[in-house]
């Protein structure tokens, strides 16, 4: 969308890629042979990763429905990410430093994430 804030779109892409990376580098510290971090490990490199994709998807949008529907995606993306980081931090199959640091990332993302998604629909 062309009359969407460039630098908020720039920084909102740059912060879910390197917030991706920051998951990656959790996930490659975890005890993969324990089957519940296995399984919480798959679902948030997928929830996680997701959110920059449906970003980049949205910006490639044709219309500003389909910008709004794919940074919803997004978001919905971020909120299951702030569960499963949940899971891992009061599991303790992760240091809660690196979980804390990224759940609030995750946080500050979805609330950019939500407040751009309310001024598109016009209810900001």
């Amino acid at each position: 969308m062309q009359n969407y804030n460039s630098k908020v779109k720039i920084e909102i892409k740059q912060r879910a890629y390197l917030y991706a990376l920051d998951v990656i580098k959790l996930l490659d510290q975890l005890n993969k042979s324990d089957l519940s971090v296995k399984v919480i490990a798959q679902q948030l490199m997928r929830s996680a990763t997701s959110i920059g994709a449906n970003i980049i998807e949205a910006q490639a949008s044709s219309s500003k429905k389909e910008f709004t529907n794919f940074l919803n995606h997004s978001l919905k993306s971020a909120n299951e990410s702030k569960f499963w980081l949940s899971l891992l931090k009061d599991s303790g199959k992760a240091k809660f430093d690196l979980t804390n640091k990224l759940l609030i990332e995750t946080k500050e993302i979805a609330n950019i994430l939500a407040s751009s998604i309310l001024t598109l629909k016009g209810k900001r």
